[in-house]
């Protein structure tokens, strides 16, 4: 199974994979708190910026892997990862 994962230091919350997602995989939200700890000073100064607001995937099993959020999103903060037995790995998908 393939599935976008999002880079949280990132993501701007720009909405641009919402736009073009023909699935209804992506919905934008703000990032929790608890969240904001791990991210990189470049990721905080970012959250600060567009107000925490960020990209979720509360749909990505209907993904179908098209690649279609990772050609719009302008801060390259999509990827598709392959799901497997153990964990994510990286798919070997060139959408560029």
């Amino acid at each position: 199974m393939i599935q976008p994962r999002i880079d949280r230091n990132r993501c701007e919350g720009k909405g641009d994979c919402v736009e073009v997602c023909p699935h209804g995989v992506f919905a934008l939200g703000v990032l929790p708190k608890a969240e904001r700890q791990g991210l990189s000073l470049i990721g905080k100064l970012k959250g600060v910026g567009h107000g925490w607001k960020q990209a979720f995937l509360p749909n990505a099993e209907a993904c179908q892997a098209c690649g279609l959020c990772v050609k719009a999103c302008p801060e390259r903060a999509i990827t598709l990862v392959r799901r497997v037995h153990n964990g994510w790995h990286d798919a070997p998908l060139a959408l560029d």
